[in-house]
């Protein structure tokens, strides 16, 4: 991607000015930002994705002013006709290929921190109420319209009355009507309300990835863990003397602990390794379906629900981590990168890295891309 060139998705900036100038920063608005453009799937099929088990959806209503919220599979939608209702379905790029694409037009952001791609399908006056993200968000109008209200809130106070996480004092400092292909962008924090205008209202969200500190300390701990050196090791204390205060933590007992997370960390590229494989670890929803070897003179593509990432000294896909170097490492990273490679860079791969290729294509990770 050309991150100097101004683009209309981005109301005329270019990506390098938008990252400077409003991500997590201050809202944007893009009129026609995907001019031309239409929903990746039909009512019809969303609805069925709804109602299967391994497809993350919801169902919000607000009938008579009653907010209600079923989470999936759901069964049956109420009427179009019917105000109020609103569906919302998360993670279609890993089940249709026009939402896998519209979520790669968003690689000017690392893909380390996108997340995945939420279309919301309403009848007139639906919505979720008015909340906030702790994640940056690109709302994209794909078909009818939407109302958004804003407002930089810092004092937003929750309803405890109903299902959702609704603010109950929301005050709303700027309003849009989002019309198809038009897109808002949202930093973290920032509350607004989005209402359908007539029914047929599809919007597609965006939405990225915003760690703790713990939630991470506790994805990368186990990794961090798996080959400690010295594994097995049991802790001694020869040298205990007799104890005066016996409910005291020894000190050396604290220092063996102290050394033990030491080890996991300090190993060579321990922490880069467990990082990689987390951050590109599969949703427990996720499953790929067995394949074969890459025919010969072939070019391939990742399948739209791998994630793939990488560092100076290794590759990661779907939770696991391999070293690479020299011209292997350029094709592999241009693979992470641009999610395919020609026939003719899969034939620069190595005899060892082509037989990895090869394992992939097996595991339904990468597919074979026919011309």
């Amino acid at each position: 991607m050309q991150i100097d060139i101004p683009t209309p998705m981005l109301a005329g900036l270019s990506p390098a000015q938008f990252m400077r100038k409003h991500w997590q920063k201050k809202p944007l608005l893009a009129r026609q930002a995907f001019h031309g453009i239409s929903p990746p799937a039909s009512l019809k099929d969303l609805a069925a994705l709804a109602a299967r088990d391994d497809v993350e959806s919801r169902l919000v209503t607000a009938f008579d002013g009653d907010w209600k919220l079923k989470h999936g599979p759901i069964a049956r939608l109420p009427p179009m006709s019917k105000p109020g209702w609103t569906l919302l379905v998360q993670g279609l790029d890993q089940h249709l290929a026009g939402a896998r694409a519209l979520l790669d037009r968003f690689g000017f952001i690392p893909a380390a921190r996108l997340d995945d791609l939420m279309l919301s399908v309403a009848s007139d006056g639906g919505g979720v109420g008015p909340h906030f993200d702790s994640y940056d968000v690109f709302l994209i109008q794909l078909a009818g319209q939407r109302r958004w209200r804003i407002g930089a809130q810092k004092d937003a106070v929750l309803r405890d009355d109903v299902p959702l996480k609704i603010i109950a004092n929301f005050q709303p400092e700027e309003e849009f009507v989002l019309d198809a292909g038009d897109m808002l962008y949202l930093p973290p924090g920032w509350a607004h309300d989005g209402v359908a205008v007539g029914p047929g209202c599809v919007t597609g969200s965006v939405g990225f990835r915003a760690s703790t500190l713990e939630g991470l300390a506790a994805e990368l701990l186990p990794r961090l863990l798996d080959d400690v050196d010295g594994a097995g090791k049991l802790y001694a204390d020869p040298r205990q003397e007799a104890a005066t205060e016996p409910a005291r933590v020894p000190a050396a007992l604290l220092a063996f602990a102290r050394r033990a997370i030491e080890a996991a960390v300090q190993r060579p590229l321990a922490l880069e390794r467990a990082l990689g494989e987390a951050l590109t670890e599969p949703k427990a929803n996720v499953w790929f379906e067995p394949g074969e070897q890459l025919p010969a003179g072939m070019a391939c593509t990742l399948d739209r629900r791998s994630r793939m990432l990488y560092d100076d000294a290794q590759v990661f896909l779907n939770g696991e981590s391999f070293r690479a170097g020299g011209r292997d490492a350029m094709l592999m990273r241009r693979l992470a990168d641009h999610r395919a490679l020609t026939a003719a860079e899969v034939g620069r791969l190595s005899p060892e890295a082509r037989e990895l290729l090869d394992q992939w294509t097996e595991d339904g990770w990468i597919q074979p891309q026919t011309p």
